[in-house]
């Protein structure tokens, strides 16, 4: 999907248009009658707030902002608005709307056009039936006196980068394995101005990156290292933040296949983490945010072929750390761990790892937030959940008590990849903990990355989850 947002002090011709008020009344400048405007009143007192006003090809969209919804909440509930409709522009193979602010709130104007927006995304490169006549391309106009082109190029980028996230998850692994990844990753810093460096094979046994040599054992593919790092000029940050995020482009469990059947569906979205990193460093750099800001991203995929490891083996990881492996469906932390110890030569202020980590995340929060801990301090962690809320990816953050750690010691290695059936979320993170010194917060995306059925502006499949946090909690800093 092409995406336009324009500002406009003009009426488009030929596009629907969408009215965001407060007081009907103002509706008068736009041409509605007596009998519309009872309309719209009536809907109102019946307690809605989106109303459609059709009149055989001319539609018009209401959106009615109560004095409760200035507020988080009530911004999402205008992102939701937008994306049904863009559902009703989609059904009637629209391309073009014009949204009018008569309330001069812009984050209630921005919320709805970031709604609208992010509901454009298809992934439909592969249905060779598809309708020749479907919009593939949406244009946007703003007319708002509280926002302006500036405000929209940033949204416009920030919902590509969204996009290029949920591309990179919904990609088969067929057509999107180790190398392929390291290709478009390579591509999309050339395109939008971060560098990146690729470490093969060769180059990790160099380095003993133990854990994901571990887990690519059972691949005929080689694993590889990724680092992005976008350093403007002008940084307000004297050591920078680093995003790690976990790349497993497809995951069987290994010898531990997963089971039962179907539980292998959605596996090519188990490098959600890494994707989401992607995102997030396209977001920052295309729009010059002035941060240093470092991405890691180990890659392989977890097979249980050749010489895959098998539960009893002993990694040695690139700390030096010894891990036994109860469990290979565990994998995740450890090519995690290997990327989370090589962060300690950038000397970070912050290091922040997302991945689709486990199970014991989705069971606790299903698809509406994150699990979030570890060693960061308070008032980070309170930036990130504002970012969090503010755009409506929101973290939960679980304790992170000395006890939990118990749970994953070794009587043979210095500690083992899996805890008890408890609090495997936690525990999983205590493992992390192994492997980074810097302040850290670990997020486990694994509920809110991929869902199976449609949920508004966040579509079906990948859902893109991190990209806006992230970009607003860096931006905060800014």
């Amino acid at each position: 999907m092409q995406l336009s947002i324009k500002h406009t002090g003009e009426r488009p011709e030929g596009v629907r248009n969408i009215f965001l008020v407060k007081e009907t009344s103002l509706l008068k400048d736009f041409g509605f009658n007596n009998e519309a405007l009872a309309y719209v009143e009536s809907r109102v007192e019946a307690k809605e707030k989106l109303i459609t006003i059709q009149n055989y090809n001319i539609v018009y969209y209401v959106r009615v902002v109560a004095d409760d919804e200035y507020n988080n909440k009530g911004y999402e509930a205008l992102r939701k608005d937008g994306a049904t409709i863009y559902s009703s522009l989609k059904k009637d193979k629209q391309s073009g709307v014009c949204i009018y602010d008569l309330i001069g709130d812009k984050a209630a104007m921005l919320a709805l056009n970031e709604g609208v927006a992010l509901s454009s995304y298809a992934f439909d490169k592969y249905k060779t039936d598809a309708d020749e006549e479907q919009v593939k391309e949406l244009s946007i106009w703003v007319a708002s006196a509280a926002i302006n082109q500036g405000d929209l190029d940033e949204l416009r980028r920030l919902t590509n980068a969204v996009f290029i996230t949920r591309d990179l998850v919904n990609e088969p692994v067929s057509t999107l394995d180790v190398e392929e990844l390291s290709d478009r990753i390579s591509e999309l810093g050339a395109i939008h101005g971060f560098d990146v460096d690729i470490f093969n094979k060769a180059k990790l046994e160099s380095l003993k990156f133990g854990g994901l040599l571990g887990v690519n054992k059972g691949s005929v593919d080689p694993p590889a290292f990724h680092i992005l790092e976008w350093k403007p000029e002008s940084t307000i940050n004297e050591k920078p933040v680093v995003l790690v995020g976990k790349g497993v482009v497809f995951d069987t469990g290994g010898i531990n296949l997963k089971t039962p059947p179907g539980s292998l569906d959605d596996m090519k979205a188990d490098m959600g983490g890494a994707a989401s990193v992607v995102g997030a460093m396209v977001a920052v750099a295309s729009n010059k945010l002035p941060m240093h800001v470092v991405g890691l991203i180990p890659a392989t995929d977890n097979r249980p072929g050749g010489n895959a490891i098998v539960p009893g083996d002993i990694l040695t990881m690139h700390n030096g750390k010894t891990v036994e492996v109860l469990n290979t469906d565990a994998e995740g932390r450890l090519i995690l761990a290997d990327a989370l110890s090589y962060s300690k030569n950038y000397e970070p202020e912050l290091v922040i790892d997302l991945a689709t980590l486990t199970g014991s995340a989705v069971m606790a929060l299903g698809q509406y937030a994150t699990v979030g801990m570890g060693t960061a301090s308070d008032e980070v962690f309170q930036q990130l959940h504002e970012a969090g809320d503010c755009v409506y990816e929101r973290v939960v953050q679980f304790p992170f008590w000395d006890e939990y750690g118990d749970m994953i010691k070794s009587d043979i290695a210095d500690i083992k990849n899996l805890g008890a059936r408890e609090a495997g979320a936690i525990t999983a993170g205590k493992f992390l903990s192994h492997f980074v010194d810097s302040p850290w917060i670990h997020l486990d995306i694994a509920g809110p990355a991929f869902v199976k059925k449609d949920d508004s502006y966040r579509g079906s499949g990948a859902s893109g989850v991190g990209v806006r946090m992230l970009y607003a909690f860096l931006k905060n800093k800014c």
